[in-house]
């Protein structure tokens, strides 16, 4: 390796690589021994922690009497080629365990004691400025904080209802909203939302629930047929959110920590109403706080997509007994009505019905099915 390192001073720096070297599977190493990464992680040059494999290097240098040439390092094992064990030397050397003379042509073998008390000193100076810097972090943003205050916004003493026209506008004033959500987030979605939409609130809503607010949300069953809306569903319930499937008509409707309300102003979702007054807000949370208890909880972690169809057909099937139209039942439940006639269909071969009619008879117990 001498070509590699040309003659200078004795270096004492270490020296850091760039990039971190993959982690091969190797054989056991002797943990008491010498300093090293139990968990398996990406070797770090701040935190002082080498690979088990650079541990297993540096005790074959000691077996060495502490001082080995550059042109033949030691093999602590057949399981590490040439170039695996060269990027653990250079491992040892940003580390400081290793000291790399270029004057004697050696590397020579550091005390691990003085490079704990070095790096000990250097991630408590880091750790106190870290502090510092977040005890400054406020102030600092402070500017910028009071600027988007200073937005002009509704006046308070108004309590007038914001129309704003295009969802690209109603998409950037609830993204808006959302993040200065600090206590709930109360949502009613009925229907699918594109999976570009479920992105973007994914995103929002993860921050949100990362400075502790609250998220329930409402889904119609449709959400359960569809993959992105599980996927999204499922995502936000492991961080904490609460998500649950209604199967009855409601209207879309956002409340940010019950002081303002967001609901459609047209039937194409083109423009949104921005309600402040309390009176509207309470009267939009008693709504939803019903409709929220008789809501079904789902265990989106675990769906079964052959349950699924089952749990599906049967609603469809109940809302049938109950006399409702296809119509009726496609809106209930959010569904196409081209999806309702496959459920349909379905029961049709299940109880022999050759109508509409004669099915929603034989559901409701008319040839003793029941």
């Amino acid at each position: 390796m001498a070509a590699d390192h040309p003659e200078s001073e004795p270096d004492t720096a270490p020296h850091r690589q760039d990039t971190a070297p993959s982690h091969p599977d190797g054989g056991p190493a002797d943990q008491d021994a010498a300093p090293y990464r139990p968990d398996g992680a990406p070797f770090d040059p701040d935190s002082g922690l080498p690979e088990e494999d650079a541990a297993r290097l540096y005790l074959a240098v000691l077996a060495a009497g502490g001082r080995i040439p550059l042109d033949a390092p030691p093999q602590p094992g057949s399981d590490l080629t040439p170039e695996r064990q060269q990027a653990m030397l250079d491992q040892l050397v940003a580390v400081g365990l290793v000291l790399l003379n270029r004057i004697d042509h050696c590397y020579v073998a550091v005390s691990p004691r003085a490079v704990a008390d070095r790096l000990g000193a250097d991630l408590r100076a880091r750790a106190t400025r870290l502090l510092l810097d977040a005890d400054r972090l406020p102030a600092a943003l402070d500017p910028l904080a009071r600027a988007y205050d200073a937005v002009p916004r509704p006046a308070d003493r108004t309590r007038q209802a914001v129309y704003v026209d295009g969802q690209e506008d109603i998409r950037l004033r609830i993204a808006r909203l959302v993040s200065d959500c600090r206590l709930e987030l109360l949502s009613a979605q009925p229907g699918l939302r594109p999976p570009a939409v479920l992105e973007l609130a994914h995103t929002q809503d993860r921050r949100m629930l990362g400075r502790g607010a609250t998220l329930r949300a409402l889904y119609q069953p449709v959400a359960l047929t569809e993959g992105s809306a599980v996927r999204h569903a499922t995502a936000m319930s492991e961080h904490g959110a609460q998500l649950r499937v209604l199967d009855e008509p409601f209207l879309r409707l956002i409340v940010i920590d019950r002081r303002v309300a967001v609901i459609p102003a047209t039937e194409d979702h083109s423009r949104a109403a921005f309600v402040e007054d309390p009176a509207a807000i309470a009267y939009l949370v008693a709504g939803f706080e019903r409709d929220w208890a008789r809501a079904e909880q789902v265990h989106w972690q675990h769906l079964d997509p052959r349950a699924l169809t089952r749990s599906i057909t049967h609603r469809v099937g109940r809302l049938l007994a109950q006399g409702l139209t296809q119509r009726a039942v496609a809106t209930r439940l959010g569904l196409s009505e081209r999806t309702v006639a496959g459920h349909i269909s379905r029961l049709r071969d299940l109880y022999g019905a050759g109508t509409l009619f004669q099915l929603g008879w034989l559901m409701r117990g008319g040839d003793g099915h029941g």
